[in-house]
């Protein structure tokens, strides 16, 4: 079992920034990486960002990059998610999520375990 708390959250201004956190606890499941996902209002969950806990391998998707970064912390067992040059599409729930599978997954279903999210809304 993997128990993952989401925190950073807020409101911010367009062009602002906000940095998330994910604290991953739990001794059964060692997760290989973690994702980042986000969904809005009447919207899909949709793919962010996701990473190895090395740090060595990254993907994100076409919508934040250049603008967010994930990074990992393995001594703390967290996992980062800065944002960057917030617009307002970028408002919904971030969700973190595990995964024991490598390379990072950039598919919802091949996550094992998630958060219970975080509010991100961005104001024009």
């Amino acid at each position: 079992q993997v128990q993952l708390v989401e925190s950073g959250g807020g409101l911010v201004q367009a062009g602002g920034s906000l940095r998330l956190s994910c604290a991953a606890s739990g001794r059964t499941f060692r997760p290989n990486a973690m994702g980042w996902f986000r969904q809005a209002p009447g919207k899909e969950r949709e793919f962010v960002a996701a990473i190895d806990w090395s740090g060595t391998i990254s993907y994100y998707s076409d919508s934040v990059k250049g603008r967010f970064t994930i990074s990992s912390d393995n001594a703390k067992n967290t996992v980062y998610l800065q944002m960057n040059s917030l617009k307002p599409e970028d408002t919904a729930v971030y969700f973190c999520a595990a995964s024991r599978l490598l390379p990072p997954s950039k598919t919802i279903r091949e996550y094992d375990y998630w958060g219970q999210g975080t509010q991100v809304t961005v104001s024009s």
